[in-house]
């Protein structure tokens, strides 16, 4: 018979995790990240204070109400490509609701998502609208997994083909190469190949890891995921390649997109503000006049982040309001519900 491990290696795991999980170290994290959006903000203050807010305004009242019009047609055909994102979930999880509900659902949640961080958009409104629905945690947990890895899989894909035929101009304090690019660009591809084969070889069945438990589609699907997360972000890029009106080039409106989206993540400032008009300025700007390349992105934020978050809005209302007034129905044929 095997001896016991000693009393202090039975222990080591349990110490790192009390360690982990102590209050003292949630401290620690959270100051670090208020310390890096304190750096962020600061940054981005003084860049503010550059800015020739006048000139931004006249070039955003210069955009052509057609050039508007295609730009937020664009915005909203990206919003209804990733309403389709929660369908790959519903594929797999097989839970009840129909196309038409799951789609809804996705799209008041998302751009709850683009202004108020994953937390509220991601996990909050859509828990709420999920279980009202009658889906239980686990269910909501998968679909909203599920969705997060489409998103980011067509992103991947997406970078490594911009970062490799065509090198943006960063911002001056950004120490990364044209051929460092290339090669992050190849390895966020990876993933995404690494994703198709993870699916190919579990041949849709769950991936575990730590006991836990992720739902994997088939091969066809995931590569469904991967077409339909690229045109997403491929609309995004076309929409504030809309608002140049062509002056600077796609792969520089895409970029704007692409780098921003991360680069806010990583920041961890609600709807990158700030962030995006920072990092499109300095990209742009070597196609557009610095006032008119913010003036774009500042239009692109208008269009695919606030009149979306306002009908959003009214749709989670209309539906808090429906819901309640159907609450007594509901509650006596569906208990657990209310």
């Amino acid at each position: 018979m095997r001896a016991a491990p000693p009393v202090e290696q039975q222990h080591q795991p349990g110490r790192w995790r009390t360690l982990l999980a102590s209050r003292a170290w949630r401290w620690l994290g959270g100051a670090l990240m208020a310390l890096v959006a304190l750096a962020v903000a600061t940054l981005l203050v003084q860049r503010a204070m550059q800015v020739d807010w006048p000139a931004v305004w006249r070039a955003l009242r210069a955009l052509p109400a057609a050039t508007l019009a295609l730009g937020a047609a664009l915005a909203w055909a990206s919003h209804l490509a990733y309403g389709c994102f929660d369908l790959f979930g519903r594929h797999v999880v097989r839970h009840p609701l129909g196309v038409s509900r799951t789609m809804a659902i996705t799209l008041i949640a998302y751009p709850f998502t683009l202004n108020l961080g994953s937390l509220i958009g991601g996990v909050s409104v859509r828990w709420r609208l999920y279980s009202r629905q009658g889906l239980d945690v686990g269910q909501i947990a998968q679909v909203v997994v599920l969705s997060i890895v489409t998103n980011w899989v067509g992103y991947f894909l997406l970078a490594c083909a911009v970062f490799w035929r065509w090198t943006p101009q960063l911002p001056g304090s950004w120490q990364i190469g044209a051929l460092q690019l290339r090669w992050l660009g190849v390895a966020l591809a990876a993933v995404s190949v690494l994703y198709v084969l993870l699916c190919a070889l579990r041949g849709g069945q769950p991936f575990i890891f730590r006991g836990r438990s992720l739902p994997l589609p088939t091969w066809r699907v995931a590569l469904l995921q991967l077409l339909l997360s690229s045109l997403n972000w491929a609309l995004m890029g076309a929409a504030v390649w809309a608002l140049a009106q062509g002056q600077a080039p796609y792969p520089a409106a895409l970029a704007t997109v692409l780098l921003g989206a991360v680069v806010g993540l990583v920041s961890r400032i609600p709807a990158g503000l700030g962030v995006l008009e920072a990092v499109g300025t300095a990209v742009l700007s070597g196609y557009l006049p610095a006032s008119q390349a913010l003036a774009v992105v500042l239009a692109f934020r208008a269009l695919y982040y606030l009149a979306p978050l306002a009908v959003a809005a009214l749709a989670l209302l209309a539906t808090e309001l429906l819901w309640r007034r159907q609450a007594p129905t509901r509650a006596g044929s569906l208990p657990g519900l209310s």
